[in-house]
């Protein structure tokens, strides 16, 4: 028995008085929130809609991004258009734009939360065709641009109308008839 007389044990530290009645259920309380943690960091469950699983293996900065790329019907799973709220199964076959990039990804795991980014390419497989289309266009990209690609806009700037008189006006003068 206790110095109180009540059945604890008083345990004196760091100026604070403790005993072991609160020492335990502060053990079980922290037993209790690490399996509720390990309850929620259990996020591989089968059951995540495309938008999630597009962010969560990073194809996408933002969920709304990716859920706005699938409403465009700029995605696929197995050549099939879908909406947003399609859950990918492992082994499918997802198909997508990332800027001017087509990519063909096979689904490895499924997962609901954004981790770092070695953990988010587990989640998937690129395929050997995709691959090989991203080195081709990586590789028409550092022989030089396509001329219509650098047309930014359809109408061009007050800067380039003036520069497109200059150069009209001295080409003009250049190839004018002899005025001899």
């Amino acid at each position: 028995m206790g110095a109180a007389g009540c059945g604890h044990t008083f345990h004196f530290s760091s100026n604070r008085v403790v005993t072991d009645q609160h020492r335990n259920t502060s053990r079980n309380m922290a037993r209790n929130t690490d399996q509720r943690a390990d309850d929620h960091t259990d996020h591989t469950n089968s059951r995540v809609r495309l938008d999630k699983w597009l962010w969560a293996a990073r194809f996408y900065k933002t969920r709304a991004l990716a859920a706005e790329e699938i409403s465009k019907g700029r995605v696929s799973i197995n050549g099939q258009p879908v909406k947003a709220s399609r859950e990918p199964h492992v082994g499918d076959l997802v198909a997508f734009r990332q800027g001017v990039v087509a990519r063909t990804v096979q689904v490895l795991q499924i997962s609901s939360v954004r981790g770092p980014a070695p953990q988010a390419q587990l989640l998937f497989e690129e395929t050997a065709d995709s691959l090989a289309a991203r080195a081709r266009l990586a590789e028409q990209r550092r022989m030089g641009t396509e001329p219509a690609q650098s047309i930014e806009q359809g109408r061009p700037t007050k800067r380039n109308r003036r520069q497109l008189a200059d150069w009209q006006r001295w080409s003009a003068s250049a190839t004018g008839p002899d005025r001899d």
